[in-house]
């Protein structure tokens, strides 16, 4: 294209600041899309704005539009699921934001749009946009997500999340047939999509990490230090540390008396709070950089039990060169080679023994955290990971990250 193209962008959550696993993914997919085009994005506000974020998102908008939701979401949530639909997609209906879209299309031709999540496919059903080319950035199959809540649960908890699960599944089928790609996380989602989605559209686009931010540090100022960072707030994130601290944390103090986890990350609830009276345990909650509490510890942990896609934690982990140890669920959706650039883990017994051997030989855990940087510098960098969007929307030549494109249709 001789002139650069105008991109309509919609995102469920405000891309800003990038502190949370889907706003890092929807900041880098923001800032790339903006390099080669005119960026109008539609957004939703569930929180109070960082006072940065207007400025921060002018770098990259041609125009934005952040609409806030207020506590009548819940009710929109509870009147779609009354109609059929999912509540996802009532959580995140907004009257204005449509008016906004509709009046932008009035103004400008858009010739391509990329919707973050399934719940702002809703959009597109506004005609003035029926015949751009449009990505679907489904991330996770967040079916799949709620299938396995409801094989967590009991009771009615484990019959609304399959509930839900079902609303979703019906709504990711029928993205296909609308978008000009849909792409995931990593090739195991894109496999799960395709198995109840058969299509040729399907592309694997994995999470980045920024390289440059997530710098290799000295060695660490606490000894036999163990941190986790996650959404504190985030259901398989409360859970993992729940069972760490109960199960395993135990066995960890018995074999090192002086061994400390910090636990990092926003919105801690009550149940993760009351961590803290475990000795050793320090629940840290929201910091407003996480590098200098990674630096300080000798491990970085991710425990986790439930897991959709790729886990930001473990990429920013590795790119400062930490050794890392991770679950079999969050290793899914990586080619790390458990032994090579991470410890894997999954038993009480497991964890402990890995943790042990990390804080007790540290010419091999510099040796896994060297490589762990390696490996996110060949792979995960933003640049590779989302060259492949610009195939698809900016008819650019094709990529040579074969790695990264699931080319297999069923």
């Amino acid at each position: 294209m001789s002139e650069r193209p105008n991109l309509l962008m919609l995102v469920h959550r405000v891309p800003y600041p990038p502190n949370r696993g889907d706003r890092i993914r929807s900041f880098h997919l923001l800032k790339h899309l903006s390099e080669q085009a005119n960026v109008y994005l539609a957004t939703l506000a569930d929180e109070p704005l960082e006072r940065e974020t207007p400025t921060a998102l002018r770098r990259y908008c041609r125009e934005f539009a952040i609409e806030p939701l207020g506590r009548s979401r819940w009710l929109n949530a509870v009147a779609s699921l009354a109609t059929g639909r999912s509540a996802t997609e009532g959580l995140f209906r907004s009257g204005p934001l449509r008016q906004i879209i509709n009046g932008w299309t009035k103004a400008v031709q858009f010739d391509a749009v990329v919707v973050f999540c399934s719940s702002m496919t809703q959009y597109l059903d506004i005609p003035a946009l029926a015949n751009a080319k449009t990505v679907v950035d489904l991330v996770d199959v967040d079916s799949q997500k709620f299938f396995d809540y409801a094989k967590a649960r009991s009771s009615w908890k484990s019959w609304l999340y399959r509930l839900e699960g079902q609303r979703l599944r019906t709504l990711e089928k029928s993205i296909a047939r609308r978008a000009s790609a849909v792409t995931l996380v990593s090739q195991a989602e894109a496999e799960i999509y395709r198995s109840f989605c058969p299509n040729d559209k399907t592309l694997a686009v994995p999470n980045g990490v920024d390289l440059d931010y997530f710098q290799p540090q000295a060695e660490p100022s606490v000894n036999n230090r163990c941190i986790f960072v996650g959404a504190l707030d985030y259901p398989p994130n409360i859970d993992a540390m729940q069972w760490f601290c109960q199960d395993v944390w135990p066995g960890v103090r018995n074999a090192l008396p002086d061994a400390t986890l910090a636990i990092v990350g926003r919105n801690p609830n009550s149940a993760l709070r009351q961590l803290g009276n475990i000795p050793g345990v320090e629940v840290v909650g929201s910091v407003p950089d996480v590098r200098p509490h990674m630096a300080a510890a000798s491990v970085a942990i991710a425990p986790l039990r439930i897991a959709r896609g790729i886990q930001n934690k473990v990429l920013e982990a590795l790119a400062m060169g930490m050794p890392t140890i991770v679950s079999p669920a969050a290793l899914e959706g990586l080619d790390l080679e458990p032994g090579r650039h991470v410890l894997q883990a999954q038993s009480a017994d497991q964890w402990v023994s890995a943790i042990s051997r990390i804080c007790g030989d540290r010419a091999a855990a510099q040796e896994l955290g060297a490589a762990g940087r390696c490996f996110v510098e060949s792979a995960h960098s933003w640049t590779a990971c989302l060259s492949l969007l610009d195939d698809v929307l900016f008819d650019a030549p094709k990529s040579t990250h074969s790695h990264v494109l699931a080319t297999s249709a069923v």
